[in-house]
């Protein structure tokens, strides 16, 4: 949706845009051609891979760069002490980025064998099958049910338990021979893999993707400097509610307004390019009047 996003942020010459996760650069290199040479790009991301990727990417761009590794819950404080004027345009994609699916040694991805791992941040103690290892099975079949939709999240915990007990819970194999054998083969949904909303919930449960979301949204929108715009790309019902209740209790301070009453959507045509912009959804926030 980079049409959407660039027409919703407005960005302007001079700038200072900030990009609350990179990943390849984008987003990134569009917003800053945008604000141009006397602009700033400041650039986040918990992936120090990402951020290598999209700073060899971007050294073409003419504009200021600063690559920050540290999640975008880290932005307030790092803006308030370096931009205490504030920044003008705040991107924040909560998606994740599909070279972490082509990477089967990351273990996001159920369609290899490898260790499973599912962490953003590798500097992070915790891998995936750290957590299935050491959780009880009603957090694991909480995590299926509430970051996935699995209808299936306590019987696909039970067997989680099960297996654990085996030695049978360190790769994405084992995970997926888990989902197989709790599901029935004729209740198993034929247009998705069985394992897409397990795999899904192990990962945000592992990132802690949720976890004070909202308070993070409100938390930037604050580092918006008079007339500074912010969006957000949300693919997961939680994210894109995070975003919404955010936007919409900083619009009550009559500080901000919202530019979207309802999510922008990817048009069909978008859809049938890249099938993976589908549960795609973009809010944006204005600081002051629209």
């Amino acid at each position: 949706m980079l049409a959407e996003v660039l027409q919703l942020l407005a960005v302007k010459p001079g700038d200072t845009v900030v990009d609350g996760t990179v990943g390849h650069g984008g987003h990134a290199e569009a917003l800053a051609e945008a604000a141009g040479e006397e602009g700033e790009l400041i650039a986040f991301d918990w992936d120090e891979e990402m951020l290598r990727i999209a700073e060899k990417n971007m050294e073409g761009v003419g504009i200021r760069k600063t690559f920050v590794n540290a999640d975008y819950r880290s932005a307030p404080e790092w803006l308030r002490e370096r931009r205490p004027d504030g920044v003008d345009v705040v991107l924040l994609d909560f998606g994740v980025n599909l070279q972490h699916f082509d990477d089967m040694s990351r273990g996001f991805s159920f369609q290899g064998d490898a260790p499973l791992d599912m962490r953003m941040d590798r500097s992070a103690v915790e891998t995936a099958a750290a957590w299935l290892n050491r959780a009880t099975e009603g957090e694991i079949a909480r995590a299926i049910r509430e970051f996935g939709g699995e209808l299936w999240a306590g019987p696909i915990a039970k067997r989680i338990v099960i297996r654990r007990k085996e030695g049978r819970m360190k790769t994405t194999s084992d995970l997926v021979d888990a989902v197989y054998s709790a599901i029935p083969v004729a209740k198993r949904d034929k247009r998705v893999h069985p394992a897409t909303r397990t795999f899904q919930a192990i990962r945000i449960a592992v990132n802690r993707e949720l976890e004070n979301l909202d308070e993070a949204v409100t938390d930037i929108a604050g580092c918006l400097a008079p007339g500074g715009r912010m969006a957000t790309l949300s693919y997961h019902s939680g994210e894109d509610a995070a975003a919404k209740n955010a936007f919409r209790n900083l619009a009550r301070a009559a500080e901000f307004t919202v530019l979207t009453k309802k999510p922008l959507r990817p048009t069909e045509q978008e859809i049938s390019s890249n099938p993976n912009s589908r549960s795609a959804r973009l809010r944006g926030l204005v600081r002051g009047n629209s």
